[in-house]
């Protein structure tokens, strides 16, 4: 069993109506979904928020919600035949899991990594549902993505890959229908290559089918930036509302991709110092505060590793095989920021930043935090805020973007960072309100679950059994 976020077993099994509704569904979906432990803990999250939910909202439970909601609405598997450059055939796996269009067209990326499987796509389509709730734009949620791995391939294979995904992709897409974008390993220039096949295949220039394109062809000012700048701004957030704030702060960002490095660069415009960042081989301490300049040159240019930054940079320590919380160990931090991966920030790791004198934990990646993680920061009272209230900055501009397509506008960068900014204070506010009104203040973990929740949920009950 998946433990739960700081709620006792006897508390847990407590008899109500409502806690046993959610106990004898959360069954169903772990014997539905068997080996999916992520979309089970997931579910566990969300489900762990709504006991008074659904004691104050009996036409949730009267309308079966919560079974709807854990059943995806399609889940899409399909073969994706590929030529290497030296002429070897592969065969990969494609998934695309159109979650739930209550509140608008599915909205939501695509990740090409060895470890996706159906149980990632899910795990991350239920996520972006709430996620693009809390929004308040009109976007439902799904995801999609492959086992492909583009690390050490071509361009010209990666062209040949995406291409052969977007074949089959394209018949469930559309600007109204499903509008995938990016997420880890995929970039902007395999979404030129997927809305070129695009292009091809449906003979029209449908630019809204896409997000995270480039400028100069249908792309927005700010998204690339969108969702570690998003973070960044919920974080401010949270710490004002303990008379703090991001100047003189010492961070922690793990991750050094897109969403690492924009979490960087925004906390430094804000007067902090991010020592430490890492990837897949290790992490980097840099006393002085990560060279961003470099770290941009050695990440998107020398396409090298967090390693080859240390050896440019004086000062900096190389920590191989160690995620970067381990800098706390040496080092007070006030802010710690995971844009990584899923559970990559485990109880051992919240121990560490605790005892460093973190103030804030919010997540720019997909459920980085464990459920044990999680439950040491809020014993110990430190902020947390869940990535579909703190990381839905890239979806929000995401969302933006189509707005651009669908008027054939294009707005300034200024303007489109102003609604970013806007869009993340309101997050921010609606999850601190909705934790308010149900009594539990400062948990933004339940306020983000239980606001997505209910908009989701009495726009499925209007719109009847379908």
């Amino acid at each position: 069993m998946i433990p739960h976020h700081g709620i006792s077993t006897a508390e847990r099994i407590r008899v109500t109506p409502s806690a046993a509704r959610i106990e004898t569904v959360y069954e169903q979906v772990i014997s539905r979904n068997p080996g999916e432990h992520e979309f089970h803990q997931a579910v566990r999250e969300v489900f762990d928020s709504l006991p008074k939910v659904l004691s104050r909202h009996p036409e949730y439970v009267d309308a079966s919600i919560l079974e709807r909601l854990c059943e995806p609405e399609r889940q899409i598997i399909f073969r994706i035949p590929w030529t290497a450059d030296d002429g070897t055939v592969h065969i990969s796996r494609g998934f695309r899991v159109q979650y739930n269009s209550a509140l608008g067209p599915y909205k939501g990326g695509l990740r090409f990594h060895p470890d996706v499987l159906l149980g990632t796509v899910k795990f991350l389509g239920f996520e972006q549902v709430f996620k693009n709730a809390l929004t308040g734009l009109p976007i439902g949620g799904g995801k999609g993505g492959s086992d492909f791995d583009p690390k050490g391939r071509s361009d010209a294979e990666i062209m040949r890959f995406c291409q052969s995904f977007m074949t089959e992709a394209y018949r469930h897409l559309g600007d109204r229908v499903d509008v995938p974008a990016g997420d880890i390993g995929v970039g902007r220039r395999e979404i030129g290559y997927l809305f070129g096949q695009y292009k091809r295949i449906s003979n029209r220039y449908e630019s809204g089918v896409l997000t995270g394109k480039g400028i100069t062809w249908g792309g927005s000012l700010v998204r690339t930036e969108a969702t570690g700048y998003g973070t960044v701004y919920f974080t401010e957030h949270m710490l004002a509302t303990r008379g703090r704030s991001f100047d003189g702060a010492t961070v922690l960002v793990s991750g050094s991709g897109n969403v690492a490095i924009y979490a960087i660069e925004k906390v430094h415009e804000l007067g902090g110092v991010v020592v430490g960042a890492s990837d897949s081989s290790g992490s980097v301490y840099d006393p002085e505060g990560i060279d961003l300049a470099l770290l941009r040159e050695v990440k998107e240019i020398q396409r090298g590793r967090i390693a080859d930054y240390a050896q440019q940079r004086p000062r900096a320590e190389f920590l191989p095989e160690r995620r970067v919380w381990a800098v706390a160990e040496r080092h007070d931090i006030d802010v710690a920021l995971p844009c990584a991966t899923q559970n990559e920030l485990n109880d051992d790791d919240a121990a560490t930043l605790v005892r460093a004198g973190v103030a804030a934990v919010a997540e720019g990646a997909n459920m980085p935090t464990t459920p044990e993680a999680i439950r040491v920061l809020r014993q110990a009272g430190v902020l947390f805020g869940p990535g579909k209230a703190a990381n839905a900055g890239g979806v929000a501009t995401s969302a933006l973007e189509m707005q651009q397509n669908a008027t054939r506008d294009s707005w300034s960068f200024e303007y489109t960072e102003q609604r970013l900014a806007e869009i993340m204070e309101n997050i921010h506010a609606r999850c601190a309100a909705t934790a308010e009104e149900y009594g539990i203040d400062g948990d933004y973990v339940a306020g983000a679950n239980i606001a997505g929740f209910t908009q989701v949920a009495d726009a499925m009950i209007a719109q009847g059994v379908i």
